[in-house]
């Protein structure tokens, strides 16, 4: 034990508690819709936010003081140290990772490559006395200098070839710890100004480079999902992959469409101008809900803030459209979420996701209690319901001529009927 977390317990289930340090909410052997919780919500820890990250802002450096903090390897290992047993004070059964979060940088490829190589290694060992899995595994390919032109899409080949080359053993990393899927986010996979830059040339390069990583998947035999994660705007002024409907485009473009799911993040989703369940139920639709990131923007801030989720109403909206797609299969809940740069403790980091931890449970709960009623997808159905008719099916079949010949011999002239917005809001407030 590194003793970073001092005294803190093991957190459990104790609605009746006087501890901080207990779910109030969250009991993973709890029963919902036929599963446990914990297999309906499948919660990681985000790496790089809990235990990579300084602390700092635009205006500010880092204020967090970490003894892991250096570029050594023994500083890699007391993070690794530090990270599992959080996992287990949390009760977490799983994490996510990138490459640039658990080792350090060496002074070429080849040494990078071992420094990743051995603290994987170094996982696999923590791995086989605990409880905690590997959601996902990704490339860090957005904060190093090199990547300021893109990765993928970058003018220059050999940023291409290292990044192809980088993701190549992130995955293979991924698939010797046994991850359930590996994740892309094309941090810099944009552009500033159209001035020096060929759409066309980096549309062709990214889906080159993500037809390679889905060859690659099936060379190698992982079995796990290929995430994309869609984000507007920040960091590149235009993000390739803006959100669902955008990445589903250059899946359909490339015909990756049946090969890659999606990666949804909220605070991603409210950057685009969206819902985070908007982006979820579209996702569903089109058959690429893969894996969630939790966490919420501050709503007077133009920028990601990643911050833990408190609200249930907006998490219960989430997890409806989850549960209405069927759940999770290889995807999760990670926490995509930080300390705010003025919470120091170490306590601070287990009450953090303990709290997000509960105010899921609260949500998943409450859709399930909704979807179990049955009575928001019967109103849905019924407003529908009219389509049913054989008559009216025949429409999409139909052409413009015949239509109108059928307006004009049945008289039609249609009356508006109401959408009962508010009384589906009502609906839904009794549960949430």
């Amino acid at each position: 034990m590194t003793g970073f977390f001092g005294d803190i317990p093991k957190l459990t289930y104790q609605p009746d508690e006087g501890s901080e340090f207990a779910f109030r909410h969250y009991n993973p052997d709890e029963i919902v819709l036929g599963n446990r919780l914990e297999d309906h919500l499948r919660f990681a820890v985000a790496y790089w936010h809990s235990f990579a990250w300084e602390g700092g802002d635009p205006f500010g450096g880092r204020t967090f003081e970490r003894p892991w903090f250096g570029s050594e390897m023994d500083k890699a290992k007391m993070k690794a140290d530090v990270a599992f047993e959080m996992f287990d004070l949390l009760d977490v059964p799983f994490f996510c990772f990138h490459d640039a979060d658990v080792r350090p940088e060496g002074k070429d490829f080849a040494e990078t490559t071992r420094n990743l190589e051995e603290i994987v290694d170094y996982f696999g060992q923590k791995m086989e006395g605990a409880k905690t899995r590997l959601l996902w595994g990704t490339a860090n390919l957005f904060t190093h200098r090199r990547f300021m032109s893109g990765a993928a899409t970058n003018p220059d080949p050999e940023v291409f070839a290292w990044s192809a080359a980088t993701v190549k053993t992130c995955m293979d990393a991924t698939h010797k710890l046994g991850g359930e899927n590996y994740v892309l986010w094309g941090g810099r996979e944009g552009y500033e100004t159209l001035l020096n830059t060929d759409l066309t040339r980096e549309a062709e390069q990214a889906g080159a480079f993500l037809s390679m990583v889905v060859d690659y998947k099936h060379k190698i035999g992982f079995k796990g999902a290929i995430l994309i994660e869609p984000k507007p705007q920040e960091p590149s002024k235009h993000q390739y992959d803006f959100d669902v409907a955008t990445v589903y485009g250059f899946l359909k473009r490339f015909g990756l469409e049946n090969e890659v799911k999606l990666n949804i993040e909220q605070g991603h989703a409210i950057l685009a101008g969206h819902s985070f369940e908007h982006e979820l139920a579209l996702a569903a639709s089109l058959g690429l809900l893969g894996s969630i990131d939790m966490n919420r923007n501050d709503y007077q801030s133009g920028w990601d803030t990643d911050q833990f989720p408190d609200s249930v109403p907006e998490v219960a909206r989430a997890y409806y459209e989850v549960l209405k797609a069927g759940g999770f299969t290889t995807g999760g809940t990670n926490f995509d979420a930080k300390l705010r740069r003025q919470s120091l403790d170490p306590e601070d980091l287990i009450l953090g996701h303990a709290g997000a931890m509960d105010v899921c449970a609260r949500g998943l709960k409450a859709a399930a209690a909704l979807l179990e009623d049955g009575t928001l997808e019967t109103l849905r159905a019924e407003r529908y319901a009219d389509w049913e008719a054989a008559e009216n099916k025949a429409l999409l079949r139909s052409d413009l001529a015949s239509i109108e010949a059928r307006v004009r011999d049945q008289a039609i002239n249609p009356e508006p009927r109401s959408g009962r917005q508010e009384r589906l809001e009502n609906l839904w407030n009794r549960y949430v």
